[in-house]
């Protein structure tokens, strides 16, 4: 099978996309799949290369594009005096935060008529925004923090928060403009540094709990639940991402699989990652994040509909828990596009 692998992007996750794609690279089966790697430059130039390792954008690389048009059914590879047509069975994308996991690129891959591996428009523009995501759990009976919602022109009356609160922009992810909010004081530079990512932003009140995920794979009733992870923290909030070097770990978190949980706290918190990825529409595969109280209730956090796959990423590590390699879960969800079933 011809798959088309679209990565980096123009978004502030393009770095994170980047590596997704390496370990895309690393982990998946040759012998099944002939890769196209389409990186897009953080300028939004698009490019045909021979992988993501290195400086790949230097490398041998030819301009091409995702064709809209429905005979095409994949790339168009830019010649001097013309193009090149490159028919794809399916197409994988790595692209992270706003343009990949909005509904944007999602589109595109709709008018392509290509089979793509993950969330539709529908599904990807409401978990990325997380007041829809919020709203979209509560008619599904999931508990959510109180939260408010502020466009660029509202007032925010700072004097009505609980404190602490978490001020997020309402689509972004990888905690790129997140701060924890202890007093009203603080709130100002908070507020400034989330409209730094998106003029809609959400202030939640602080959940006392545990965090805790659940990597779901997957269409509609047939899911598979990996096991379950937990955050520790030293101090602040888990921002891995924003590490100056992720990969040898977090100045302040450990992940911890399996979740140091009971067995009924850890099927509650799967059950409800499935309640949460059904409500919403996902199929493929998602990460749901969740709190989990000191008296075992769970409370939706997040939901991340292209899920990180970095060798440090939370996704990989709680599927291989349950004992599915990344080359597996790679198998598998581009089977779900295809098909609509695992083979």
């Amino acid at each position: 099978m011809k798959i088309g692998i679209i990565f980096g992007g123009s978004s502030e996750e393009h770095d994170v996309s980047v590596k997704s794609a390496r370990e895309v690279a690393k982990s998946l089966d040759t012998d099944k799949f002939e890769p196209f790697y389409l990186g897009i430059t953080k300028s939004g130039a698009w490019k045909l290369c021979d992988g993501p390792e290195g400086n790949w954008e230097e490398g041998n690389c030819r301009p091409a594009v995702l064709s809209p048009d429905r005979s095409v059914h994949g790339l168009l590879v830019l010649e001097q005096g013309g193009y090149e047509e490159i028919r794809l069975d399916a197409v994988l994308s790595v692209l992270h935060g706003k343009q990949g996991e909005d509904g944007a690129i999602q589109g595109l891959l709709e008018l392509s008529g290509i089979p793509y591996v993950g969330c539709d428009i529908q599904s990807s523009a409401l978990a990325m925004d997380k007041s829809l995501t919020y709203l979209v759990a509560r008619s599904a009976g999931v508990a959510t923090p109180n939260f408010w919602t502020f466009t660029p022109d509202e007032k925010i009356d700072a004097g009505r928060l609980n404190y602490p609160v978490f001020v997020k922009p309402a689509r972004s992810g990888s905690s790129f403009g997140v701060s924890k909010v202890s007093s009203e004081a603080e709130l100002p530079a908070a507020v400034e540094t989330a409209r730094q990512y998106d003029a809609k932003i959400v202030i939640e009140e602080a959940v006392a709990g545990s965090e805790i995920g659940c990597a779901i794979l997957g269409n509609e009733q047939h899911l598979i639940a990996g096991e379950v992870d937990q955050i520790s923290l030293t101090h602040g909030f888990f921002k891995i991402h924003l590490e100056d070097d992720p990969e040898s770990g977090s100045e302040n978190s450990t992940i911890i699989v399996p979740a140091d949980i009971s067995a009924a706290s850890r099927s509650l918190v799967q059950e409800t990652a499935k309640v949460v990825y059904r409500a919403l529409g996902c199929r493929g595969l998602a990460r749901v994040d969740l709190f989990l109280t000191a008296d075992g209730k769970v409370i939706l956090n997040e939901v991340n509909t292209l899920p990180g796959l970095t060798s440090y990423s939370r996704y990989p590590r709680m599927m291989a828990a349950a004992g599915l390699s990344l080359t597996e879960v790679l198998d598998r969800v581009v089977s779900l596009a295809v098909t609509g079933k695992i083979q």
